[in-house]
């Protein structure tokens, strides 16, 4: 049996020690609040971000990073992306030998503007070969549910890849392996700008074209940025593209749509962030992937709009007009 830690124990974190637990894994899930601990421990339950879902027996919880990583094998990291550098420089030192990191954040970290894999690199100092990410149409609450889901695994070292496949394969995941970790990683960071903008139309109060023409032009923001950092194309068309970016566009239990839903009726970004007691990635990495589109040359006109929405002060029924006026140009990625 394989000993794994999961590191953050919101909804997804959750969602992901069940599929781990259930696919036949002793896991320790690691949480910062002492409530949310003992709940999963004594009423094996997360009741803050999960209520209702049983968790099972073979996962535990702890507020303690050692206790949580001792002897791990592998090493899920699912904390919000802005705060991963603080943290893994603290559990770095106590990560077991030979472990695999595993990345369920969908972020680009600000200054840097490196990906979630990068970061996880820089700070422990392992070789690209040892970390994975993972990604898909993965709303955490249907995969509790046990809802029928895919995902991807991609990692340079494609057996590490099929390593993790079997570790987290059941009747209700089935995970898909996958080498190219650029693209993965972009196309779960990207989707929740364009969640946002989806978010936004439906707050503003328009319909299915105008939501469809943001996820098909949004898709080819991401494949432009990715074909620039060197992804395969062909990943956007997969489930780390597409699948996540049409679950999280369409769907009510995706917290950056219904963020973006809330400025598109007019509420301020402080009031929006009122109603959710989680991180709204797509509000934190809009702008770190801005910059790194503008150092490669790569015009996402999208993002740009959800960064002038979000941080400078712009209006959604200001900055439409202008995404609607931009220069007539064939389809292309």
């Amino acid at each position: 049996m394989t000993n794994v830690a999961v590191m953050g124990a919101g909804s997804w974190g959750t969602a992901f020690a069940k599929v781990l637990a259930d696919a036949g894994s002793q896991v320790r899930l690691w949480g910062r609040r002492d409530e949310v601990v003992d709940s999963v421990n004594d009423r094996h339950e997360n009741t803050d971000y999960l209520p209702g879902i049983p968790l099972p027996a073979s996962l535990s919880a702890t507020t303690d990073p050692g206790e949580a990583l001792e002897d791990a094998g592998i090493v899920v990291l699912a904390t919000p992306s802005q705060t991963l550098r603080d943290n893994l420089g603290m559990w770095t030192p106590q990560l077991a030998s030979g472990s695999t990191l595993v990345s369920l954040m969908k972020g680009i970290e600000l200054g840097s503007t490196l990906r979630m894999s990068e970061v996880i690199s820089d700070v422990t100092g392992l070789g690209a070969e040892r970390v994975a990410v993972l990604s898909g149409p993965n709303l955490a609450r249907e995969i509790a549910e046990q809802q029928p889901a895919a995902t991807v695994i991609a990692c340079p070292d494609h057996d590490r890849a099929i390593a993790l496949q079997s570790a987290c394969q059941t009747g209700y995941f089935r995970p898909y392996t996958s080498t190219d970790v650029v693209g993965c990683e972009l196309g779960g960071a990207v989707k929740n700008v364009i969640a946002l903008a989806c978010g936004i139309a439906e707050g503003m109060g328009f319909g299915d074209n105008t939501k469809a023409s943001l996820i098909t032009r949004g898709l080819a923001e991401t494949a432009r940025l990715g074909h620039a950092l060197g992804a395969d194309v062909a990943t956007f068309a997969g489930l780390a593209g597409l699948g996540d970016l049409a679950a999280t566009c369409t769907s009510p239990l995706s917290r950056n749509r219904t963020f973006g839903e809330r400025l598109g009726r007019g509420e301020t970004l402080e009031e929006a962030q009122s109603h959710t007691r989680q991180v709204t990635e797509g509000v934190k990495s809009c702008r770190s992937i801005r910059d790194l589109a503008r150092k490669q040359g790569v015009e996402m006109p999208i993002t740009d709009a959800i960064v002038a929405i979000c941080h400078e002060g712009r209006s959604a029924v200001d900055v439409v007009p202008e995404l609607m006026g931009r220069a007539p140009k064939k389809e292309a990625l």
